[in-house]
């Protein structure tokens, strides 16, 4: 039997695949946090439901219905979940094809994601979720 939490964040990123948004947005908590590391337009912290679901609406905006998400690996590190997954679709302006693969921290409390943190590097996300002295504190 899969982990409860594990299987919130898998429900989420079905949902997304099906675009049922108002599914997708019911598995976060009214103050989730996430975070995007770097320094590109779409990064840096952002907090609360309705600014986190803005977020993913602009950046899956880009994108045609095609585009969808292939979960390869999801595991508990500590009280995080770690996911990696594959994704890719066409682009809405250009319809250009593309693929790609990225790698996600997500913490799950009382049936709800509290916190999402995004890399393109899944090597950057393991270190991040081993890093010694990393707190719960650190994350929320």
């Amino acid at each position: 039997m899969s982990d409860p939490e594990i299987q919130v964040v898998r429900d989420q990123f079905d949902a997304t695949n099906a675009r049922d948004w108002e599914r997708a947005m019911s598995y976060y908590a009214d103050d989730v946090v996430l975070v995007v590391p770097g320094e590109g337009i779409q990064s840096g912290r952002f907090e609360g439901k309705r600014t986190v679901g803005a977020w993913f609406g602009d950046w899956l905006g880009t994108w045609e219905r095609d585009y969808r998400f292939d979960i390869d690996e999801a595991r508990k590190i500590g009280d995080l979940i770690f996911i990696h997954a594959k994704h890719g679709g066409r682009g809405r302006a250009s319809g250009v094809e593309v693929h790609s693969e990225s790698s996600y921290l997500y913490r799950v409390r009382d049936g709800k994601i509290v916190y999402v943190e995004f890399h393109w590097d899944r090597a950057a996300a393991l270190g991040a979720a081993d890093s010694p002295g990393r707190s719960e504190s650190e994350v929320d």
